[in-house]
């Protein structure tokens, strides 16, 4: 659930960084961050396209607003995504806390037993 909310943002961030492409012009000078604390000073040579990693190492040359469209539609797929899986987690938390009660209900009983037999300390 982790993972999918930080793909979400990632996603969502990426295309508002390709809507903030459509205002700059070439020859702008810009940081292009190596890490996400260390950044290196760079030229904007090209501003009617991007690169788009689109999974296991490939990149793909896109329009900016199909750039956008494309992180939008992955917005709408992760987003679905979590709403299947938030009810089933809800059910599996649900799940798990019933066996935690029968469990800790189990270990009271055997204690309780186990004290049956001892006589009480006055």
């Amino acid at each position: 659930m982790a993972q999918l909310k930080v793909a979400q943002q990632k996603f969502g961030d990426s295309k508002e960084n390709v809507k903030k492409m459509n205002n700059k012009e070439s020859g702008k000078d810009i940081l292009v961050p190596l890490t996400s604390s260390m950044y290196v000073p760079g030229t904007l040579e090209n501003t009617e396209s991007v690169l788009v990693n689109i999974g296991t190492g490939y990149f793909v040359e896109k329009g900016l607003k199909e750039a956008e469209q494309y992180f939008g539609r992955k917005v709408d797929l992760v987003t679905k995504q979590l709403e299947l899986l938030q009810p089933k987690l809800l059910e599996k938390h649900k799940l798990k806390q019933a066996v935690q009660d029968m469990l800790n209900m189990k270990v009271q009983a055997q204690i309780q037993s186990q004290l049956g037999g001892i006589p009480a300390k006055t």
